[in-house]
């Protein structure tokens, strides 16, 4: 059974690694010429994704490439003081098992664990599918597909063809995300420096590994702004606009946007979506049921979602009429609690007024300050990704028929 697969971010390869271990053959094609390897985001894998990142054989590659990051300073907008915050510690706090990793690294360990067993086509993007399989490219000739997973994203593709438009399905949850590349001597090692005004947060951190450093902006809008999610200017604009001001550290981080050699901008949007499956076509990760970028946990949904989907059509023998509502019904409290836990964080992270910005920086600091145990039941009770993660359970697969002796000792041995 052959299987396309859009997209070569983080879902898309977990995807192709779990499917070939049940014995399918799978094609993942990608619109980027390459991997991605500049710009980018740190994510976290708590652990649901940890456990899967581990059974596929990849954790220590995971543990080699975190960020590293160890401590924060926070500083309030109109403070004379900073908050020191132990980020280990509040890391430890919210989940048992925990790791930040760059986008990028996290792509590139997933896409090399799976290039010798899936076919990757790069620089190329569908065009069509229709009812029977059959797929036409921008590029490539048309082929013939047994199922087709949108795994491309927010703003998917493979959504827009089988479902129709983006905004059937988008919910603007109130702010909006850049990250920005800046050169490596801004970054301090192992620290995070934030500042925090009302609707505004701007934080910017290295990796011990990289040769750069990353600003990240988070800012409230009352209503989704005139703009296009690839009208770069016109994001940089925003970007100014909303941040210009709220420290002398973000306006040096700002001075950097014209000549960053990688930008990303997009508003914090959630899709609701009756069904992810439609036909031969479904849809998994952010492509499916994004929480919203950078705050829902959504880098942990997809790869659960990966390994939940393939593990239901290996049990449905291929069969997606069974598979795919299977998959849906497995992940559907998964999708909620993730919305939830985004809307929440949208809350904490970009406060509304002053007295949100202090207890932001306060509540870092108790969690950093307490003793392992209060910590812990505090953020569990506060922080609803910590409460949704730390108790979400993974299905367990039987290896399939098909795959080989050594595919399924990898996916299904001890640990598994």
């Amino acid at each position: 059974m052959h299987v396309l697969i859009s997209g070569a971010s983080i879902a898309g390869p977990a995807l192709a690694y779990w499917l070939t271990r049940h014995g399918f053959s799978v094609t993942v094609v990608e619109r980027a010429p390459a991997l991605r390897k500049t710009g980018g985001h740190a994510v976290d894998l708590f652990r649901p994704a940890m456990d899967i990142t581990e059974r596929m054989g990849v954790l220590q590659a995971v543990a080699e490439r975190a960020t590293g990051a160890r401590r924060m300073t926070l500083l309030r907008e109109g403070a004379r003081r900073p908050v020191r915050v132990d980020l280990a510690r509040i890391f430890s706090a919210a989940s048992d098992r925990h790791v930040e990793i760059m986008r990028d690294d996290l792509s590139e360990i997933y896409y090399d664990a799976t290039r010798d067993d899936a076919e990757y086509v790069f620089g190329d993007s569908i065009t069509a599918i229709s009812p029977d399989g059959e797929v036409r490219f921008e590029n490539a000739a048309p082929r013939r597909f047994d199922l087709v997973v949108g795994a491309d994203g927010l703003h998917s593709n493979v959504r827009r063809l089988a479902f129709g438009d983006e905004s059937l399905f988008a919910e603007f949850i109130g702010a909006y995300l850049g990250v920005l590349t800046l050169p490596r001597s801004y970054a301090r090692d192992g620290e995070t420096l934030m500042h925090v005004g009302v609707g505004r947060t701007a934080a910017m951190y290295g990796a011990r590994h990289l040769d750069d450093a990353r600003a990240l902006f988070l800012f409230r809008s009352e209503r989704e702004l005139d703009c296009h999610h690839r009208d770069v200017p016109r994001q940089k604009e925003l970007l100014r606009d909303a941040f210009t001001g709220l420290h002398a550290d973000v306006d040096r981080w700002l001075a950097e946007l014209d000549r960053t050699p990688a930008f990303y901008f997009d508003s914090i949007t959630q899709l609701h979506m009756d069904t992810w499956s439609r036909g031969r076509v479904t849809l998994v990760g952010d492509a499916g049921y994004c929480p919203g970028p950078a705050v829902g946990g959504s880098t942990t949904l997809a790869i659960v979602g990966a390994y939940v989907l393939a593990g239901e059509l290996a049990r449905a023998g291929g069969d997606h009429e069974r598979a795919f509502p299977a998959y849906e019904a497995a992940m559907a409290d998964h999708v909620r609690g993730s919305r939830a836990a985004a809307l929440s964080a949208v809350k904490t992270l970009v406060p509304a007024s002053g007295l949100g910005a202090w207890g932001l920086a306060q509540g870092a600091r108790l969690l950093s300050a307490l003793p392992a145990g209060p910590s812990r039941a505090l953020a569990r009770r506060t922080t609803k990704s910590a409460r949704l993660y730390a108790t979400m359970p993974l299905p367990a697969y039987p290896p399939s028929p098909t795959a080989s002796p050594a595919r399924a000792a990898e996916g299904h041995g001890p640990g598994a």
